[in-house]
C-alpha cells in the first residue's frame, strides 16, 4: 500500500465495520488512532492512513494532505489530488483487510476532514456514514459532489464554539453547501476549541449505532 497507516482492530475475524479516519495538518498516522477504543465499545475497525506530504515542525516533522497557505483558500486543484489518492488508498485497504463494505464510514479531522468529506460525497453508495469533526467544506468541492446516491447519506459535523484555527462561522457557512447535498445531516456546536471532546466522542458513538450498526443490519 501506498501511504504508511496504523490499524485498530476488533476482536473477531471480521468482516468488521470500518471507519477510514484522516488526520489534521501536521499530525500522522497515529493521532486518531487512540480513539478507536471509545467508539461504540471498540467494535470498528480503524484504519488511520498517513499523509504523503511532510509539514516540518521545528526538530520533527508531520504530515499533511496538500499544502495550505496561511491566510489563502486551498488550491482546488490540490485538494482534489488529495482525494484521489485517498480514494485509491481505500481501495487498497478494502482488498487487504476484514472490511464490511455495507459498514464503512470516511471520517475526518480538520484538514482530514475536508479529504473525507470530498471522498464520501464522490461517492456516496460506497459509504454507510460520513463525519467531519473541526473541519469546513470549501465551496469548491461542490464541484465533486454527486447528486446520484440511491439514499440520503448520513453525516455527522462535528466542531467547537471556541475554535481558533476554523473558526465557527467557517463551519456554519459549510454546514449550510452541506445542506443543499443529498444528505441526512446531524450538525453539533460543542463549547471547546479545535479537539475532540469526550462528549463528541459520545455523540460520535450513537451516531454510528444508529446509522451505521443498526441502519445496516
Amino acid at each position: 500500500m501506498k501511504l504508511i497507516h496504523t490499524i485498530y482492530e476488533p476482536v473477531g475475524p471480521g468482516p468488521h465495520p470500518t471507519i477510514i479516519a484522516f488526520h489534521g495538518w501536521g499530525a500522522n498516522a497515529l493521532d486518531l488512532l487512540g480513539i478507536a477504543p471509545y467508539l461504540v465499545h471498540g467494535q470498528f475497525l480503524t484504519i488511520c492512513p498517513q499523509g504523503p506530504l511532510t509539514v516540518p515542525l521545528g526538530s520533527t516533522n508531520g504530515y499533511g494532505w496538500f499544502p495550505l497557505r496561511p491566510g489563502s483558500p486551498p488550491d482546488d486543484a490540490a485538494v482534489i489530488a488529495a482525494i484521489g489518492e485517498a480514494a485509491d488508498f481505500i481501495a487498497e485497504a478494502s482488498a487487504r483487510y476484514p472490511i464490511d463494505a455495507r459498514r464503512l464510514v470516511a471520517l475526518g479531522f480538520s484538514q482530514g476532514g475536508i479529504v473525507a468529506l470530498g471522498v464520501a460525497l464522490s461517492n456516496p453508495d460506497k459509504f454507510a456514514a460520513l463525519v467531519g469533526i473541526s473541519t469546513w467544506f470549501p465551496e469548491g468541492l461542490k464541484q465533486i459532489a454527486s447528486a446520484r446516491g440511491e439514499r440520503r447519506l448520513p453525516a455527522l459535523i462535528q466542531h467547537g464554539s471556541n475554535d481558533s484555527l476554523i473558526e465557527i462561522g467557517r463551519a456554519r457557512e459549510s454546514v449550510e453547501r452541506l445542506r443543499q447535498m443529498n444528505l441526512d445531516l446531524h450538525y453539533r456546536e460543542y463549547d471547546c476549541g479545535h479537539e475532540i471532546t469526550g462528549q463528541g466522542l459520545q455523540h460520535l458513538s450513537a451516531f454510528l449505532t444508529e446509522k451505521v450498526l443498526d441502519g445496516a443490519a
